[in-house]
């Protein structure tokens, strides 16, 4: 949805040309700040309810009047700061960062440079070296939310078996990929009514160790069992949160891990590695098991006893659901950025 320039406050670029975490942080985001804010996107990955701007009427039209750019990456600070300091545009400069971990001194010298900073965490705070303000991510309850009937969904999947155990997002070892597989490798034949399905991008960059996992699931003789289907199209990722019944968040290390998040949206129980916010979202033994990072015994611990009692999977589910609800609603996340924006515009 294409947008007047002279009508936007605030540009929210998205220049990474492959759909990412933050990607996808930034087009649930847009729709729900478009309501009450003139807010476009610039560059890649639009869907067509988004409004965006082009990149050549950001530039030809800084000067006009005082806007926000609110930057997610490195590159995106960089071309804000080109905008205000090399052109000398009117611009207010927001970071939103959720690295929990020392920035390079490149990053630390862009982040001093900003008008405002967003932490979505106070660990991720904690690392920035000035003031920020915590705002969490939430999730977009009309995209993410329960089935009526779990075991109805995962059967309209098409993939074998009565209950679906997933992981999703873009597939590599940061992301701990390979420990699920081994973790289902153990499992999988002792709990015949379950199926492992994993979605996301396999990078070119990621090609060997997307080879070396497929091989490995080949090697077991479980392919029937172990679905990697690669990266699926974005309407149909909230589908996949509603049919499995647990979600494995196996993450080595993480800056947040929406994932978690739009999983107990969607009623799933969840296992999720002591990593980016997962400890604060996860109510252990309530919504789901947490465990330490790259610890595969423990993940096989934590993981059998909703394998052995799939019925537990929907009363951690539900109280999954309700924690997020009450606590990680995306209009809570917006209400909070627009707070930030009001304070850089006056």
């Amino acid at each position: 949805m294409n947008v007047d320039i002279k009508l936007i406050d605030v540009v929210a670029p998205n220049l990474h040309l492959r759909y990412s975490g933050v990607t996808s942080t930034v087009m649930a985001l847009l729709p729900r700040q478009a309501k009450d804010c003139a807010i476009a996107c610039v560059g890649a990955h639009i869907p067509e309810d988004v409004p965006r701007v082009k990149m050549i009427d950001v530039i030809l039209s800084g000067w006009q009047k005082k806007r926000i750019w609110h930057a997610r990456r490195n590159d995106e600070m960089i071309v804000g700061l080109i905008l205000k300091h090399v052109l000398r545009q009117p611009w207010k400069l927001l970071f939103t960062s959720a690295a929990q971990r020392r920035h390079t001194a490149f990053t630390r010298w862009m982040i001093r440079q900003m008008d405002a900073i967003i932490a979505t965490s106070e660990m991720a705070a904690s690392y920035l070296e000035r003031d920020a303000t915590v705002i969490e991510h939430g999730v977009d309850l009309q995209r993410f939310y329960p089935p009526h009937d779990k075991e109805l969904a995962w059967s309209n999947s098409g993939l074998p078996g009565k209950y679906g155990v997933g992981v999703f997002g873009r597939v590599r070892a940061q992301k701990g990929t390979d420990l699920l597989i081994e973790a289902m490798i153990s499992l999988l034949p002792k709990y015949k009514e379950w199926t492992a399905v994993i979605t996301g991008l396999e990078a070119v960059e990621e090609a060997e160790f997307v080879g070396g996992l497929k091989k490995r699931i080949a090697e077991s003789g479980l392919k029937d069992r172990i679905f990697m289907l690669g990266e699926v199209p974005r309407d149909e990722v909230p589908l996949w949160f509603r049919r499995v019944s647990l979600y494995v968040a196996p993450m080595r290390w993480e800056g947040f891990g929406l994932t978690t998040l739009e999983a107990m949206a969607s009623g799933a129980a969840v296992v999720a590695t002591r990593t980016g916010a997962s400890p604060r979202i996860v109510r252990d033994g309530r919504t789901g098991t947490l465990i330490d990072p790259d610890d595969l015994a423990s993940m096989v611990a934590a993981i059998e006893p909703f394998f052995a009692n799939p019925g537990s999977c929907l009363e951690f589910g539900r109280e999954g659901s309700e924690v997020v609800r009450d606590h990680h609603d995306i209009e809570q996340e917006v209400a909070g950025i627009r707070r930030v924006y009001d304070s850089l515009l006056r």
